[in-house]
């Protein structure tokens, strides 16, 4: 398929999602989305972003109906690289994420505006050091 354009599409799914945005077809025909698109899940999850072999690859923005929002980089349908998740009570996290996991160096706005900064381990963080004079 390599140097041929990418097919548009608007397309839903049996179970009631819905993608719009590019694809490509496979060596054996199969088409996938590939490029950019919006895929909505049937209970409101809005992904908009870049596509590589129908996976969430490369940047984007994974919003759910909650109001918590993922935007950075996706690997193999997971948060995965640098990003910013922002939770429902407003908080933030911005950096590092390792398959949906927050790993590395990162830094953590709580809902009061304290800014704290360190080393994240998935649920732990231990040692988080917070900013001042803010």
């Amino acid at each position: 398929m390599s140097g041929e354009d990418p097919i548009k599409v608007s397309y839903i799914f049996p179970n009631g999602d819905r993608y719009e945005g590019e694809c490509s077809r496979s060596a054996s025909g199969v088409v996938m989305r590939s490029g950019a698109g919006k895929h909505t899940s049937a209970n409101g999850v809005v992904y908009t972003g870049e596509w590589k072999k129908d996976k969430m690859q490369g940047r984007g923005t994974l919003q759910h109906p909650s109001g918590a929002l993922y935007k950075g980089a996706f690997k193999d349908n997971m948060y995965h690289g640098t990003g910013t998740y922002t939770f429902t009570d407003g908080s933030t996290y911005r950096g590092h994420f390792h398959k949906n996991r927050l790993e590395g160096d990162g830094t953590f706005t709580d809902p009061q505006g304290r800014v704290w900064m360190g080393k994240f381990n998935g649920s732990a963080a231990l040692g988080l050091k917070m900013q001042q004079g803010f």
